[in-house]
């Protein structure tokens, strides 16, 4: 069996032939040429007889994902990134110089090619070649048809050869895009407007999560990768605008997991003069008007599990949800010594130093969250675990906030803002004290957004939405390396070798 590296040898020999015959291996630009799926959809059901009477020409690009060669003739499969399409290649046809170059042609080229539409015997729509055009020369074999990209790390790391050997995985780019834009756009017709936030802060805020460091050279000073855009997009509410909204990354210098990238999207939105219900009302409408776009149905399957969109959605108040998983009175969970006896019941590890509202967030990562299949809006969750949120005004303990819970995982996080200066610099010292105890994801201090609230920030609602976590549930996909294009992944001793099962 030839090897990778002979092949990759008799290839560079391909090349040099074509250099030598006048061909550019690596050609210019290709005017001219019809997608894919365009002649599919036209002529995907015109008969034999239909294409003989009525015969169009057109030129077509793309690479060559399979060849099968008879003496004098062969076929092969071209796919562009809209379609694939059969091409049949004949030396009588080609002449002399298409014959050449077509002899120079191996799986993974690029060719431009011009013809015209038959059906074969098997009754495949199928173009018959008349000129051909080199565009690129591919050095390494393509993953075997039958077998495709299977080593996940590999698919992974090389995630080019992945989209080239497995359709389905474009097809989930192509979806993400359409979801993102349609969020867009929906926001759009809402009056919200799109802005932009840095991307670098002096100090990080927004979320309980620890930041990558970085130094900038000119100004001598540590920056901060952002871990989200929240005290930048509410400085822009004080400032005057009602409606903003940002899709953008952010950085949280955190564990992998299956649905945790240290580099993630998120869309962030802000309204004024509205409330965290008025943004339960908004989620269920915005992500059932989405799904309804990209997926064509309020019901579909997410890994054997069927999820239903039908709104209104369920409601249920965070300390019920935990009281109902442990079969415990929801009012004993405003006792610390009662939440402790209960986290030894159920055999939960926690630490003796933990405060109250650390023990209930453990007990609900730990039993709740796991058994939410949703769509579920979690609300009203304690204020110590929610340094940001407006309090509730009858139980100034617990929060207008809400986390979106849908597969076991949360979905998006929203609340009421807290607009009171006085409110939120004393929420702002309660984390900093937990920061100086050991927990680095607490919030620090951050006297400019301070001063900016003492200027005044109108009641105002504002929402995180996951987007990878989103494209995941309406995608079908597991992990959330599956949805981004580039994972962080941690280096190898050497580059990757391409893969052994070529054709």
């Amino acid at each position: 069996m030839e090897t990778e590296t002979n092949q990759f040898e008799q290839r560079l020999k391909k090349v040099q032939a074509l250099r030598e015959a006048g061909i550019a291996p690596y050609g210019q630009r290709f005017e001219g040429k019809t997608a894919l799926k365009e002649i599919v959809e036209r002529f995907g059901t015109s008969s034999k007889e239909t294409l003989a009477e009525h015969p169009e020409r057109f030129k077509i690009a793309g690479r060559i994902v399979s060849l099968r060669r008879f003496g004098k003739a062969a076929f092969a499969h071209i796919r562009d990134s809209t379609a694939q399409l059969q091409v049949y290649f004949k030396k009588d046809i080609l002449g002399p110089e298409g014959s050449a170059l077509f002899e120079k042609v191996d799986i993974g080229d690029f060719l431009g090619i011009e013809g015209k539409l038959f059906r074969t015997k098997t009754d495949e729509l199928t173009l018959e070649a008349t000129t051909l055009t080199f565009l690129s020369k591919s050095l390494h074999p393509l993953p075997e048809k039958w077998h495709g990209l299977t080593d996940v790390a590999l698919r992974y790391r090389m995630r080019y050869l992945d989209l080239i050997s497995n359709p389905e995985v474009h097809q989930v780019f192509v979806q993400r895009g359409k979801i993102i834009d349609a969020l867009r756009r929906e926001l759009n017709a809402r009056q919200f407007v799109e802005v932009e936030t840095p991307m670098m802060q002096a100090i990080p805020g927004g979320a309980a999560a620890r930041p990558f460091v970085t130094h900038h050279n000119t100004l001598g000073m540590d920056l901060y990768l952002r871990i989200a855009p929240e005290l930048y997009l509410k400085r822009l509410i004080v400032g005057g605008f009602e409606r903003v909204f940002e899709i953008n990354r952010n950085f949280r210098n955190e564990g992998i997991s299956t649905i945790h990238n240290p580099e993630f999207t998120m869309l962030e939105f802000y309204m004024c003069y509205a409330d965290y219900n008025d943004l339960i009302t908004l989620t269920e409408d915005l992500l059932t008007k989405v799904t309804q776009e990209v997926v064509g149905s309020l019901q579909f399957d997410y890994q054997g599990t069927t999820i239903d969109f039908t709104t209104p959605w369920k409601r249920q108040s965070y300390l019920d949800a935990i009281a109902e998983c442990y079969k415990t009175p929801a009012e004993d969970l405003t006792d610390q010594k009662k939440v402790a006896d209960l986290m030894r019941r159920a055999d939960i590890t926690f630490n003796e130093k933990d405060s109250l509202g650390k023990m209930l967030e453990h007990l609900f990562d730990v039993g709740v969250e796991p058994t939410l299949k949703g769509p579920i809006f979690i609300t009203d969750f304690p204020t110590e675990i929610s340094p940001l949120a407006k309090r509730k005004p009858d139980q100034s303990h617990l929060t207008e906030r809400f986390e979106l819970f849908i597969a076991g995982r949360e979905i998006a996080n929203a609340f009421s803002e807290l607009n009171d200066p006085q409110d939120q610099r004393a929420r702002f010292e309660a984390q900093v004290a937990q920061r100086s105890a050991g927990d680095l994801e607490a919030h620090s201090m951050d006297e400019d957004y301070l001063l900016a609230l003492e200027y005044g920030m109108p009641p105002t609602a504002g929402e995180g939405i996951g987007i990878d976590r989103l494209v995941m549930l309406l995608t079908n996909q597991s992990s959330i390396r599956d949805v981004i294009l580039f994972p962080q992944m941690r280096p190898l001793a050497s580059q990757p070798s391409p893969p052994s099962n070529a054709s």
